[in-house]
Formats: structure tokens, sequence, C-alpha cells
């Protein structure tokens, strides 16, 4: 109960931005001191800091609308789109998750592939829609215009009937310390399940994700077989990867 209750008041901090304790203390009915403590295990995560009266989010990608998270970075995840459509191979059951990232897949996958496609993204669906060698399988229940992603899956059966091959992953940041994590709470039982799932995970992050960490841990670092990205990363993460049998991808233009 204490855990869940950090958790959702770590979610409800990120939504709004700015929260008084006092505000804290009504929204989820418990005392000061109760609130006090629940933020000392918060703001250890890295993505919230005190302020006077309350706390405020340090999480960047969680306040900003899909329209300007979807503008930053841009050339740099149209690259690295690029490069995860070329692992793509006829035949193959892919799995490609929701964000700004991985949604650059699409422009560049062969139509003249068969493919089947699992998808909880918008955009994937309306850019392969009318491939007609496409099958298409949306996963979630419920559209989240904020990220343009369907969540919430009722029928938890489906993940372990589904034979995904491949997973294209998506995250809010990473770090060697704290795994693989997401900011929307919604989302994390789906990428967590296929993850878990699929023998060959792919994870799409530039740059600016590394040495980060957002609300919940979905995956270790070494679930992956590859991850592709801009830049070559510090050292810490480069000692890791080799230790990890973790490929390390850096496409450039040409």
């Amino acid at each position: 109960m204490k855990l869940k209750r950090i958790h959702e008041m770590e979610a409800y901090i990120h939504s709004r931005g700015t929260v008084s304790i006092d505000e804290l203390c009504e929204h989820f009915e418990v005392s000061k001191n109760t609130v006090r403590r629940d933020l000392d295990k918060i703001i250890q995560g890295g993505n919230v800091k005190k302020v006077y009266g309350g706390v405020v989010s340090l999480d960047i990608d969680q306040l900003q609308p899909y329209e300007k998270r979807d503008t930053k970075h841009d050339k740099q995840k149209a690259l690295i789109g690029k490069y995860a459509a070329s692992l793509i191979e006829e035949g193959d059951l892919v799995f490609i998750d929701s964000g700004t990232t991985t949604r650059h897949i699409a422009k560049y996958l062969n139509p003249d592939m068969a493919l089947t496609i699992v998808t909880n993204n918008l955009d994937i669906i309306n850019a392969v829609s009318e491939y007609p060698n496409y099958r298409i399988f949306v996963i979630g229940n419920t559209f989240k215009a904020a990220t343009r992603s369907f969540v919430n899956v009722e029928d938890q059966g489906f993940f372990d009937r589904i034979n995904i091959t491949k997973a294209f992953m998506a995250a809010s940041a990473l770090s060697v310390e704290r795994g693989v994590t997401n900011s929307d709470m919604l989302e994390y039982e789906i990428k967590h399940q296929i993850v878990n799932k699929t023998p060959r995970n792919f994870l799409l992050v530039d740059n600016s994700k590394f040495d980060r960490a957002a609300l919940q841990t979905y995956a270790s670092i070494d679930t992956f077989e590859g991850i592709i990205t801009d830049l070559p990363p510090t050292e810490k993460y480069i000692e890791y990867c080799e230790a990890h049998d973790v490929a390390l991808y850096y496409p450039t233009e040409g």
C-alpha cells in the first residue's frame, strides 16, 4: 500500500509540475509527516526536488506536450528510427513501442515486405495502415492523447499467446543503477510484458536519455540485444554493455 502510494504520488507530482505539501496531504488523505516521508523516498530518484512549501518535477519530458517532445532531437531520432527499420526482415513479427523516437521507424519500412506489426502507437498505425502486405495488431483499449498511445490491456493472456520476434522499445531515461525507465505508469505493463516475452529487444534512445531516471523501471539494460543511439555514451555504459553482451549502434547519415 505504501509503495503504491509513493508511485501514485510521484506520478501526481509529474502531472502537475509543482505541488505543495498541503495539496499532497489533501489529495492522498494522509498527514504531513507521511507526505514528507514519502517525498524523501521520491526525491532519491532524482526527478523531483524540494522547493519552499512543496516539490517540483524535474522530469522535463513528462511535462512537455507530445508535439514539443516530438521535435526535440528530431534529426537524431530519425537516424535512430531508420537504423532500427533496417533490422526488420521479411516475415518478422515485430512490436513497435509508442514514443517520439520509435515512431520514425514507420517512415523507413519496406512496404513490399510481408510483415506483422504489434503496436500501441497511433502514429505507427496511421503510417502503415495502407500497406497491403502488413498485418497490424493494436494493443491497449484506452487511448491516451498526451502520448498518442493505447494503454490498459485487460486480456493479460495476450502476452502469453503472441510470439514476437523483435521488439523496438522507447524509454524516458536509462541508467546503469536504475535500468530502463519510463514516465508513464499506464504504459509500464505493456513495456514490461513485451520485453520479457520477446527474444530480441532493441532500445531506441538519443544521448539525452542516458544517466537519468524516470518514474518506473520496466527492464534492466541487459534485457536488450542492442541500444540504438546517436552518440557514444560515457565509458561506464560502454563497459557495462561489453560485459553484458549489449551491442551499441550509432547510425550516421549516408
